[in-house]
């Protein structure tokens, strides 16, 4: 028997798996116990995986050799290899030079390993020399990554799943993560029983399984959400639980974004969002209050037409608490793939159009709690291209402001793209207290401090 090492493609979590293999036949599938995603565990959908490759399901179902039609009308005949590939090659470069480069186009998805976007884009831009390539990834995740951008500066989420066993709040919003991530679902379950004083607050208007673990259930009405998070940030500065130093230091755009919750009350608040006032004060208190607060959100937020408002008010909640950049604590958006985050590296990014391939650096640290983000040495393939992008936030756990000269240019392996760009009126906070020129930014882009 053969053991491959691979990654579940249905969820976001991207759980390790070992693939058991006789042959050419797959025969189980089990967690990988060494994955640093899952550890071992699988959900009902993962244990089955290899059911998806049986012997009966891949007879009728799968294509196991290359098939070609020598007319539309035509049944489908089995050709070798050989044929295959040539004659998809002919006809890439036939429609090439009849219409140019431009006439091709790749749709690729987020169950692809990062090797297979940059293989992609390699042939895409390298070989065909077209722009045309996206993943589907890309518009399921274009509200999260704009609200990434518009408050952090970089589409990357500050998080890690092991901030769940550093948290004190966790707040699940616009997520069934019980459902739809079952086995970080688990991992916040362990949490709960190995720190029973740690408080869990979902948001959503169903009662989902995700809100049975709930310490405190908003069941607020459909598209209340930015009204909830103001309230929230309207009673945390009312009471004075927010972190002024936090604010001062490392953010703009502070006291434009009081003036917009300013008018949103516990009243006016509760009335909108269909809740009690006392669950508004208490899941306020919460947030600001605890050590550590860690949101996770996922669709119930990002799928909205204004979804970017919704990202971006709640991760203003992070910035004025100063739940950032810390273990146990950032706003953690969670995704529908397991590798949406690769494609948007790759150049899949939203909300702008994919970049022309550059050289991508190959360093890749892991991150110690205490540490977050680490400033790396500008890439000198990448940084010739004279695009400064500024980082998220601080780097260590103390909050201390990190160098300017180290804060260029790289962003969790390179971000490629990364104009700061306003994707709702929503007025927000910005990450700043050093200096970094993004020479593609335009009159509408973030000012940084």
């Amino acid at each position: 028997m053969k053991e491959t090492q691979s990654t579940c493609p249905y969820c976001g979590v991207g759980c390790g798996v070992i693939i058991e293999s006789t042959g050419d036949q797959i025969t189980g599938v089990r967690g990988d116990p060494l994955h640093p995603a899952n550890f071992g565990r699988l959900c009902s959908k993962g244990l089955n995986l290899h059911l998806t490759a049986s012997a009966n399901v891949t007879k009728q179902t799968r294509l196991l050799y290359p098939m070609q039609r020598a007319s539309r009308n035509l049944t489908p005949q089995r050709v070798s290899w050989d044929i295959a590939l040539d004659s998809a090659a002919d006809k890439f470069a036939q429609v090439i030079a009849d219409h140019g480069p431009d006439a091709i186009g790749f749709y690729i998805s987020g169950q692809l390993l990062t090797e297979d976007y940059y293989v992609f884009n390699k042939l895409a831009k390298g070989l065909i020399g077209t722009n045309n390539i996206d993943s589907n990834s890309r518009l399921c995740m274009s509200s999260a990554v704009a609200g990434y951008k518009q408050t952090l500066g970089a589409d990357s989420p500050p998080t890690c799943y092991d901030d769940v066993n550093h948290a004190d709040c966790i707040f699940i919003v616009g997520s069934n993560t019980a459902f739809a991530h079952p086995i970080l679902f688990r991992r916040i379950e362990d949490a709960k029983k190995a720190n029973p004083a740690l408080k869990i607050i979902v948001v959503d208007p169903r009662r989902t399984d995700t809100a049975d673990l709930a310490d405190l259930y908003l069941p607020i009405q459909p598209g209340t959400d930015v009204m909830l998070f103001n309230g929230m940030l309207h009673i945390m500065l009312w009471e004075g639980w927010i972190d002024q130093d936090f604010i001062n230091t490392h953010t703009d755009g502070f006291e434009a974004l009081k003036a917009t919750v300013r008018d949103c009350t516990p009243e006016i608040t509760t009335e909108i969002c269909g809740i009690k006032k006392a669950d508004l004060l208490m899941a306020a208190q919460l947030f600001a209050t605890c050590k550590a607060s860690l949101s996770l959100y996922c669709q119930g937020l990002n799928q909205s037409s204004s979804g970017a408002a919704k990202n971006a008010a709640l991760i203003n909640l992070h910035l004025a608490t100063g739940h950032i950049g810390k273990a146990g604590a950032g706003p953690f958006s969670l995704t529908g793939q397991p590798n949406a985050m690769g494609g948007r590296w790759s150049s899949c990014k939203s909300p702008l159009p994919p970049p022309p391939l550059v050289p991508m650096p190959t360093c890749c640290c892991p991150r110690p709690h205490g540490v977050r983000r680490k400033a790396l040495s500008p890439i000198q393939s990448v940084a010739s291209r004279a695009c400064e992008r500024p980082l998220t936030h601080l780097v260590k756990q103390g909050m201390t402001g990190p160098s300017p000269q180290n804060l260029q240019d790289v962003w969790n392996c390179c971000c490629l793209s990364s104009h700061q760009v306003h994707c709702s009126t929503t007025p927000h906070l910005n990450r700043s207290g050093w200096n970094t020129a993004n020479p593609h930014a335009d009159a509408t882009s973030t000012s940084l401090a």
